[in-house]
């Protein structure tokens, strides 16, 4: 007998999702399992995050669990052959990873935000969200979870960016995010070719609960992006997309779509003034982050992963060959991503 992947995470988590959505698509058989639900029988992780990506023997008995994303694809990536999410072309492989940073360090912002900002989205959440572990919880225990998540989760709103100073760049940034998405989508269905890379699921994974959960968000993107809205559910299950060939179906990085490029002037204009100074900070000791984006003077505590994710990206530029080192600059140049590596 084989041991059994597990994935571990909840139906609210972008991260969870976006990680069961490439599964899903890579075909890779696993358990999902709903954590404190009572099928949970995961001992606890080395960090308490999900979701939890674990091997489960004959006995029951858990191995090498493991927390983060984008380390749990590069697991997948070595562990299981076929319907690759990492493009064959390596400065296309390097801008995939960038632009799966873009969605789980930015995009969350704007997925944090909409859900708790606004009482609207935030009671929807509150009221539905205990529900998650068991459709049983008496109703007098979720009343009480109910007040105590959402008065827990709207606390956290400054650790994550959401203010109501960095409102205006937060919920402009996701309206620009919708339009270029929707111009996107009106002729190509994934960022870098005819398959999806791991940004399409970064990006999925925080969208989906802003186009099809709160309230607000969802309705501003029916508005500006009914191919998005659609887009998140064909990404949710994509096991029925066909790959002919593993190594085809990638667009080269010197012919990405324009409306791809477009993406990246986003990110250089938002998420990597944020990246920045936030690896600013962390360096000199500093408690809060302080920086300008679109003339507004973003605040926010500093973050310690996320300086670790600068880190990884710039050990991944530095690892690139000459060639596609130059030709990842020729892409990036002017987008303000190139502020990265400087």
């Amino acid at each position: 007998m084989t041991d059994t992947l597990v994935l571990c995470g909840s139906h609210s988590s972008p991260y969870s999702r976006k990680m069961r959505a490439v599964l899903r698509y890579r075909r890779i058989p696993h358990d999902w399992v709903i954590r404190g639900s009572r099928w949970d029988d995961l001992p606890d992780p080395p960090v308490p995050i999900i979701p939890i990506l674990a091997w489960r023997d004959d006995n029951g008995e858990y191995r090498d669990l493991m927390v983060d994303s984008s380390p749990e694809i590069s697991m997948l990536e070595e562990a299981f052959a076929g319907r690759s999410v990492v493009p064959a072309d390596p400065a296309t492989a390097f801008l995939d990873f960038l632009l799966e940073d873009f969605g789980d360090e930015w995009v969350s912002k704007m997925m944090y935000h909409w859900r708790w900002a606004n009482d609207v989205d935030a009671q929807k959440s509150g009221r539905i969200l205990p529900l998650d572990r068991s459709l049983q919880l008496p109703d007098e225990y979720a009343a009480k979870a109910h007040e105590m998540f959402v008065s827990r989760q709207v606390s956290r709103r400054g650790l994550i960016g959401s203010s109501d100073n960095n409102a205006p760049v937060i919920e402009a940034s996701y309206e620009r995010t919708l339009d270029l998405l929707e111009a996107h989508l009106a002729h190509q269905d994934f960022f870098f070719g005819d398959r999806p890379g791991r940004s399409d699921f970064a990006v999925f994974g925080q969208l989906l609960p802003m186009l099809w959960w709160d309230p607000t968000p969802t309705a501003v993107g029916v508005d500006r992006a009914p191919r998005a809205l659609m887009w998140v559910q064909w990404m949710d299950d994509l096991s029925w997309w066909r790959v002919e060939d593993d190594a085809a179906g990638w667009d080269a990085a010197d012919a990405i779509a324009d409306t791809t490029r477009a993406l990246f002037v986003e990110a250089g204009r938002t998420y990597v003034p944020f990246m920045v100074a936030n690896a600013e900070a962390l360096a000199n000791g500093a408690d809060e982050v302080v920086c300008e984006i679109d003339d507004v003077t973003f605040r926010q505590g500093a973050f310690g992963y996320q300086g670790k994710c600068v880190q990884w990206i710039r050990d991944a530029y530095n690892a690139l060959a000459t060639v596609d080192r130059d030709r990842v600059d020729a892409v990036l140049e002017g987008t303000g991503c190139e502020v990265l590596f400087r």
